[in-house]
């Protein structure tokens, strides 16, 4: 007998959902593991900015891990710098209290690692995968723990890779395109903030996001890569002009910046799996963050894995062959949304007559609310 039914690569937020949820459906919380290089108050000291959809709250909700500390996005205003024509996504239109909430990753992740303690899946912290090997009735799994620098194996009918890594780490997928874009991170907060709006700005060497969270702003601002060179070296005095300029007078002055992070965006995306391993979320597919999709694709392929693996039996051939299946269309979908986002919005003042249309087509968009009604709906939910 294999020491596991289930084994999972990653403890992050789509790796622990997958673990809370397979319980749901049937699966022994004690045949499934969670192997993860990073220790649980590593992952809570994480304070990335996450944007989460009010589908991936309502899976939060299912697993047992919500509420979260959040910030309720309740509108989306979308523009394109220096057109005419512009967007305005509102949750009411949509018979929802928010549209989707933003948190720092670590405040996601502290109420799932609280709920799989009262639970006895078993975690293995800090572990490092180094290699697995396929056989017909199982996958061992070759582990090293530093804390003790010994190396171990355990066995799984399943193993499932939701540790992906960064697209600047990543080996190469079938679906592979370099944005030459890099996204720079901070909190900001403006003189006269806009209570529950997000902005989704485009410009001419790519988008700049602000999702409201606490009293300012995450900042998610994709430029050139000489660009975010240089805006990373000025001072904050400068960088905070430069992002003014960029992103105008909407809520007056920019008067507070945090510390900033860059780093390089790409499509790298591939589904795979074999009779015994599947990935799902970054390890699957790495997104641009466009409409903040690549979190939410990730907990919906967990929510229909765990439907899959607690319907069949886990040592059936077919269960990740239809888990592939079920996935396909949305995760197609949402993939040539963020990457046409991220491409055509994205050309440069060569093309004005193109981008003039581009500004037009955004402010038709609000214009025709059944077209409207599927953007939002695909931006919630995904496709259904």
């Amino acid at each position: 007998m294999n020491d596991f039914d289930i084994a999972i690569c990653g403890a992050g937020p789509v790796g622990q959902v997958l673990a809370l949820l397979l319980q749901k459906h049937g699966i022994a919380a004690q045949r499934i593991a969670l192997f993860d290089a990073k220790t649980s108050d590593q992952a809570e000291q994480d304070a990335r900015t996450i944007a989460l959809s009010y589908g991936s709250q309502q899976i939060l909700q299912m697993a047992g891990c919500w509420p979260v500390r959040a910030t309720a996005i309740r509108e989306i205003h979308v523009s394109r710098r220096g057109y005419f024509g512009r967007t305005l996504i509102r949750a009411e239109e949509h018979q929802v209290p928010a549209l989707g909430q933003v948190a720092c990753y670590g405040d996601i992740i502290r109420p799932m690692q609280a709920a799989l303690a009262a639970t006895e899946v078993q975690q293995f912290r800090p572990c490092l995968v180094e290699n697995l090997e396929e056989a017909d009735d199982h996958v061992r799994l070759n582990l090293y723990q530093p804390t003790t620098n010994t190396r171990f194996c355990k066995s799984a009918n399943i193993v499932v890779q939701a540790e992906g890594g960064t697209f600047s780490d990543q080996s190469q997928r079938l679906q592979r395109h370099d944005y030459r874009q890099t996204a720079l991170i901070a909190h900001v907060e403006f003189e006269q903030p806009r209570p529950g709006r997000a902005f989704e700005r485009f410009t001419e060497q790519g988008p700049l996001a602000l999702l409201p969270q606490d009293q300012g702003y995450a900042l998610v601002w994709c430029v050139r890569p000489a660009r975010a060179e240089q805006l990373m070296g000025l001072s904050d005095t400068n960088f905070i002009q430069a992002l003014q300029q960029e992103f105008g007078q909407r809520m007056g002055k920019l008067r507070k910046l945090s510390a900033r992070s860059a780093y390089p965006l790409g499509l790298n995306a591939q589904a795979q799996a074999t009779a015994r391993t599947v990935c799902i979320g970054n390890a699957a597919q790495t997104l641009h963050p466009v409409a903040g999709q690549g979190l939410n694709l990730g907990l919906r392929d967990a929510y229909t894995l765990a439907q899959c693996l607690g319907r069949q039996d886990n040592a059936g051939q077919n269960v990740l062959q239809q888990f592939l299946q079920q996935r396909h269309t949305d995760r197609q979908l949402t993939i040539r949304l963020t990457d046409t986002l991220a491409r055509i919005f994205a050309q440069d003042e060569h093309a004005p007559l193109t981008q003039s249309v581009l500004g037009l087509g955004l402010g038709m968009l609000d214009m025709i609310p059944p077209l409207k009604k599927v953007l939002a709906g695909h931006m919630m939910y995904g496709w259904r």
